[in-house]
């Protein structure tokens, strides 16, 4: 885009010392020309629109002040960027004209992402959840090099709405060819959890938060072909890692708490099965021979046998050191048979039985707890079941042997099961890392095809503070630095909130860095509070991520941590992707008429109606996705980091069926307008489905939003399609389209 393309004839230079040369030349000379190469037109073009101030007023009589933005751009139904004009001699950085503006971007009137400024002779944009520094700056005599990267922000094809849920996989995109085959992959909808049927997962070793083995691989099937390279920079348990590797992909891992990196190497290494079976017998019968049993030999067995000591636990522990998690007896057996398990030479067969001994200790120890079956396999340690070092009000006196035994069984199974996947070539295909995903310096830029990650959800697990007794069995080193680096909220670092955010969004920054273009990210994340989701959403765009849809993926049973606090925990997740594109397009916050809290009262009632009661799970999936797919994330989070008190003093919740319903005997407690409740339906209903590039016709419309609208007043087919024509356009017979120019200005008046 040439100055010639822009302004014609115009002698840019005749701008500099010449005092003719204003304000309202700068809008109609060098403005409006950019504006409209943008795409902008003079119905997406909003002149000097009067705002009223929401904070300040002024007089005896309170007079409200006025903001008269000089340009307002719109895309189909939302303002998108601020743009403000300034003549010559006044400066549109590091100055209150900025502030200004910024204000203008984000009235609750507007709200965009971005604004601008622009005095003739540069021309400067800013993002309104960024600094107060510019993220383009240029001289308008330079415009043509700088062209790509303002049309990229903010051209009219640089937005779009978000896009919620559920695409149905179609048998044609079977195949991935290139870089365009994978842009088509469709999202996924929600799977069902095969959690115990793969023994590579399930029963080796107990760890926090597994994902779902199946769910990860269809992922990672749909979004990459065969060879490809797919990255977890949260890898934990190595879900990601190993269902990449059964299905023919290169994997990279990293995780900062050693103990997980140890579980996944001792589970992937190649391994000779029978000599593996061997070595067990052989420790198995010369333990059985020299057990500690009685108080001498515990004794005798206490000082020749290593067992840590000295290691701190957590201040919420019920104990001040390991040691003190087991008794004397566990302590003195426990050495004994890490001791034989050491003499074994063989690196990969001996790390294979270490890997049987860790997941030993999780049941042998005073935290272990049995059900009130008291039947051992259904018991677990305080650490998975209470998220803390909790001694056991009952203890139980497992016999060790026993439980290495069985923990060997279903190691030999799970080995069994990646058999035919591993071998040395296959393992070097497969990096496992101690590391941090906020410094993915071992990636070379643009070298990863695929990103499925799991990371920490806030203050829910403190993974170092919980592993510390398995670290300290294994000999594994936790630094000061690992946990600085460790993305928490809370534990014994006391960790803000803030430092959470920082490092989540460093995280992100790096995934973005490594991921080539025109490939895919998978972003799973489980947390009540708004203010995470968000800061996923913004950071991502901000790394130059485009939003591509969020699905609620449920992942298993309800875990103990669930029924205990079933207000505090959520048992599903939603699974955000995105994609990264060479023009990505930020999400519009639509201007809906309507207050925050109306939009809660509205989201939260709808769902509740259209399934008959609705968990919190279903509530907090729903209005994240509708913040997305809306555009109001960014004040859901000001007002409603914690649904809960709110939906037990406006709703009825059911303990037995988890659910909440509207309260006995009462209707909707909005009262809104039934145009404005249709309105809001209808935008979310025909943006899905533009996205979806699928027809939108009358009687399917109809379909979908009646259930969101009953225990309300029902409306008529006719007032639905009055509602539609002020903001859609049809398209042929009988398909809608949303209107390109405000409806609001309709509707409201």
């Amino acid at each position: 885009m040439t100055l010639e393309n822009v302004f014609g004839n115009f002698d840019i230079k005749s701008i500099v010392n010449n005092p003719e040369f204003k304000e309202d030349s700068v809008r109609e000379v060098i403005i409006m020309p950019i504006l409209l190469k943008l795409g902008f037109d003079n119905h997406s073009i909003v002149r000097s629109k009067t705002l009223e101030h929401p904070f300040v007023k002024i007089g005896s009589t309170k007079r409200p002040i006025t903001l008269i933005p000089d340009y307002i751009l719109k895309v189909e139904n939302n303002y998108v960027w601020v743009l403000d004009a300034k003549s010559p001699t006044e400066k549109i950085i590091n100055s209150d004209n900025v502030d200004q503006v910024f204000s203008y971007s984000t009235h609750p009137e507007i709200r965009t992402n971005y604004f601008a400024l622009c005095n003739g002779i540069e021309f400067s944009v800013y993002r309104t959840s960024g600094s107060n520094q510019p993220i383009l700056l240029f001289p308008i005599d330079e415009i043509e090099y700088n062209w790509d990267e303002l049309s990229k922000l903010l051209s009219t094809d640089s937005f779009h709405s978000g896009k919620p849920v559920v695409y149905e996989k179609p048998e044609s995109s079977s195949v991935i060819r290139n870089d365009e085959d994978y842009l088509k992959r469709p999202l996924l909808k929600e799977l069902q959890v095969k959690k115990q049927a793969a023994k590579r997962h399930f029963g080796v070793h107990g760890y926090f938060t597994k994902q779902s083995w199946n769910v990860v691989a269809e992922y990672i099937k749909n979004f990459t072909q065969p060879g490809d390279l797919v990255l977890d920079p949260f890898g934990g348990s190595g879900v990601t890692a190993i269902e990449a590797m059964v299905n023919s992909r290169k994997a990279i891992s990293i995780d900062l708490n050693p103990l997980a990196i140890f579980m996944v190497k001792s589970l992937i290494s190649p391994t000779n099965l029978t000599e593996l079976i061997n070595s067990f017998e052989k420790i198995k019968k010369e333990y059985l021979k020299n057990e500690p049993k009685n108080e001498n030999d515990i004794n005798e067995a206490l000082i020749k046998f290593k067992h840590p000591r000295g290691f701190t636990l957590p201040k919420q522990s019920d104990v001040t050191f390991v040691e003190a998690l087991f008794t004397n007896k566990q302590l003195a057996q426990l050495g004994y048979l890490k001791f034989l398990i050491n003499k074994i030479s063989n690196v990969n067969i001996r790390s294979s039985l270490l890997l049987c001994f860790s997941s030993t200790l999780t049941k042998i120890n005073r935290t272990y707890h049995n059900s009130k079956s008291r039947d051992e396999n259904s018991g677990n340690a305080a650490m998975f079941a209470y998220y803390r070092y909790r001694i056991a009000k009952d203890e139980v006196d497992l016999d060790i042997m026993a439980t290495f035994t069985t923990k060997f069984n279903r190691l030999l199974s799970a080995k069994k099961d990646i058999e035919y996947s591993i071998n040395e070539r296959t393992i070097d295909n497969c990096k496992i890392v101690k590391g941090t995903a906020t410094d993915l310096n071992l990636i070379d830029n643009e070298t990863v095809d695929y990103i499925y990650t799991d990371p920490p959800y806030g203050k829910k697990i403190p993974y170092l503070d919980l592993s510390v007794m398995w670290n300290a069995w294994l000999d594994l080193e936790v630094t000061q630095e690992d946990r600085n680096l460790e993305a928490i909220e809370g534990g014994e670092q006391n960790k803000s909130k803030e430092s959470y955010n920082k490092l989540i969004a460093k995280s992100i920054q790096e995934m973005y860095r490594v991921l080539k273009f025109n490939r895919w990210m998978s972003f799973v994340f489980a947390h009540k509070d708004p203010e995470f989701w968000h800061l996923i959403i913004d950071t991502a765009e901000q790394c130059g991520f485009e939003y591509a849809g969020a699905v609620p993926q449920k992942n298993g049973q309800t875990s103990f941590k669930k029924r205990q606090n079933p207000f505090t925990v959520l048992s599903g997740q939603l699974i955000i992707n995105f994609k990264k594109v060479k023009n990505p397009k930020s999400i519009m916050k639509a201007n809906l008429g309507m207050d925050i809290s109306m939009i809660v009262i509205q989201t939260v009632e709808g769902i509740i109606a259209k399934n008959n009661g609705a968990t919190l799970e279903q509530i907090n999936d729903e209005l994240i996705i509708k913040g997305l797919e809306l555009g109001f994330l960014d004040l859901l989070k000001k007002e409603y980091s914690d649904l809960t008190p709110f939906l037990l003093e406006n709703f009825d919740y059911h303990d037995k069926e988890e659910i909440f319903t509207i309260k006995s005997n009462t209707k909707f407690k909005t009262h809104l307008d039934v145009r404005l409740r249709i309105k809001y339906y209808l935008i979310s209903y025909l943006r899905r489905m533009e996205r979806e590039g699928k027809p939108t016709h009358f009687d399917e419309i109809v379909f979908n939003i009646l259930p969101l609208l009953k225990n309300g007043i029902t409306p008529e087919h006719q007032t639905i399609s009055s509602v539609l024509e002020d903001i859609a356009d049809r398209v042929g017979e009988d398909s809608w389209i949303l209107k390109r120019e405000d409806p609001q200005s309709k509707m409201f008046n």
